[in-house]
């Protein structure tokens, strides 16, 4: 039996760091767009820390029930059909763990730049800074977590705290410059006015994105101590510590910074930056909050392969994906994600990414919630460490607000919705090609 390195302070760090991304620093750009109200903005990013909350308390539940490492994947083959469970994995290889590390690290590239100034680097008449930036940082982070568990655990930890660090810096600094943005934050009727607009639905889609990776513990259970009570521990906790994170942070943008400067810029942390500490503490901010973003590439690379890597050991078809190094790290995996990431910075730009993953992570998640009731029915005995609180109204509530989400996406961004189904389908194409195990979706943890 191997010995289980992820902690639960790892776990939490986990969360903490795939929540807290490239969302936080480019939503707010978008949002003040349609909407210029500071309370509506508020209820938005509150919103999207409930739905969050009430996810985390229904995957805690799941979790400590069926602690095996691959998060949906092992739920939805559980539960529903290994077929269900694969496309879930499927998705998550391919999009959900690939390409938000393409957007930190792109975001990584453009924070950095500003930071530092970085002069261009032209080939052929284009400037390949960027893309040599990102690809630099994905190398390097993929290699650390090459090398053993606990290493990557430890660097993990290490950037997680950096990153806290940071943002609360902001808060603190931010919360003492003085008032110098101009959003109202009083409950007026033009507030309730935006909260029922079409931009309020749009904007909701951007802090959807944000709040993604609050399930993001379930993908390493396998391999952490005490899994079924640290993990429901790690979902809540560090999903609450981000919602309170993220209130204040956007609070303190609003505050200091004018909508006019924010309004369509993906900067907008180096923007408010600028607001709170000037020119040149503004840049070296940019710099600070380019190394933070490092813990959330190092967190997907930590969370991500585990699915790979569970895929390929009960998938003939993926059976190299299970390829594991002498420290019992993914290495395969590793380097599969890293090249995907590798394959959207070269190919696609920073809004399509996040467009692209929306629809297809929320459809997963709505079909995990909705796989605890269906359990809930279908196996009352099944032991159960942890109960989700306030059942069934938080699955409820939940799946409420996915299937809301799921509506928009398609009505509102049909070609992304598409291709994201035709993600889904050729998913079910290779499922079936690759002639799975008897034993998919009931593989014993190790």
């Amino acid at each position: 039996m191997f010995k289980r390195y992820i902690s639960y302070y790892t776990a939490t760090a986990v969360v903490v760091s795939n929540m807290i991304g490239t969302g936080v620093f480019t939503s707010l750009g978008f949002q003040v767009m349609g909407i210029h109200s500071g309370f509506a903005l508020m209820v938005l990013w509150l919103i999207g820390g409930i739905a969050s909350l009430l996810g985390a308390l229904c995957y805690g539940e799941l979790g400590a029930a069926l602690p095996r490492s691959g998060g949906e994947y092992n739920y939805l083959s559980k539960i529903y059909h290994p077929a269900v469970g694969f496309l879930s994995g499927w998705v998550s290889a391919t999009v959900g763990f690939a390409a938000p590390v393409a957007a930190a690290s792109m975001a990584f590239a453009e924070y950095f730049k500003k930071g530092t100034d970085m002069h261009p680097i032209l080939l052929a008449g284009r400037d390949f800074s960027s893309a040599l930036l990102a690809t630099s940082i994905i190398l390097l982070v993929s290699g650390v977590h090459f090398l053993k568990v606990h290493i990557g655990s430890r660097f993990q930890n290490i950037f997680t705290s950096v990153s806290i660090v940071t943002i609360l810096f902001i808060i603190v600094n931010g919360l003492f410059a003085g008032h110098t943005g101009d959003a109202n934050f009083s409950p007026s009727p033009s507030a309730f006015h935006d909260i029922l607009s079409s931009s309020f639905a749009i904007s909701f889609f951007f802090v959807s994105f944000a709040y993604s990776g609050w399930n993001a513990a379930a993908y390493i259970a396998g391999e952490m101590n005490n899994v079924q009570e640290n993990l429901p521990k790690a979902l809540l906790r560090g999903t609450l510590f981000v919602t309170l994170l993220y209130i204040l942070l956007n609070f303190v943008f609003l505050y200091t910074t004018p909508i006019a400067g924010m309004a369509g810029k993906k900067e907008v942390g180096f923007i408010a930056a600028t607001w709170i500490f000037g020119t040149l503490g503004g840049k070296i901010m940019a710099v600070i909050i380019a190394v933070k973003l490092i813990s959330t590439i190092s967190s997907m690379t930590l969370a991500g392969p585990r699915i790979i890597s569970v895929m390929g050991e009960d998938l003939s078809v993926f059976k190299m994906l299970s390829v594991k190094n002498r420290h019992n790290v993914p290495a395969i995996a590793i380097l599969t994600q890293s090249c995907i990431a590798l394959l959207f910075v070269f190919t696609a730009s920073f809004d399509q990414v996040i467009t692209f993953i929306g629809f297809t992570l929320n459809l997963f998640t709505f079909l995990t919630v909705l796989g605890l009731m269906i359990l809930r029915i279908r196996e009352p005995d099944l032991p159960r460490p942890f109960k989700t609180p306030g059942y069934p109204f938080t699955p409820l509530v939940f799946l409420g607000i996915s299937l809301w989400l799921i509506y928009f996406g398609i009505s509102d961004k049909p070609k992304e919705s598409l291709a994201a189904i035709a993600i889904v389908l050729t998913g079910l194409i290779i499922y079936y090609f690759g002639k799975p195990k008897q034993s998919l979706g009931n593989t014993k943890q190790p």
